[in-house]
């Protein structure tokens, strides 16, 4: 199965009202965005509509993300689109999706990844 990274742009109300997001990123000034970084088997389109309904796989569990069903406004191709070049396996998806979400941190911008 061919897996994807991909970036999602939140509200920026997530920084004032989630504790956790703002542990997390302490290096944030609020210039640049607040981001949800992931990793999918679907488009990034399907995946963020997934997000945006609270979606309910087959086995009965949620698997969208809460912080991006209630912050969540739309992908940022431009900060993903390339590293989708070439097909990525589970395991190589899921280092990507750490080290874009960390390199984004590092220009400034508010990150969330699981």
């Amino acid at each position: 199965m061919n897996y994807q990274v991909y970036v999602v742009e939140l509200h920026k109300k997530v920084f004032s009202d989630l504790a956790k997001f703002r542990k997390a990123n302490p290096q944030y000034n609020g210039s640049l965005e607040c981001l949800y970084v992931g990793m999918t088997s679907k488009t990034p389109a399907e995946r963020l509509a997934q997000h945006k309904t609270g979606h309910i796989n087959k086995k009965g569990h949620k698997i969208s993300a809460n912080i991006v069903e209630k912050y969540g406004t739309y992908l940022r191709p431009s900060l993903y689109q390339e590293l989708n070049l070439k097909k990525m396996t589970r395991v190589e998806a899921l280092k990507m999706e750490a080290d874009l979400a960390l390199e984004l941190r590092r220009k400034g911008y508010a990150v969330w990844y699981n």
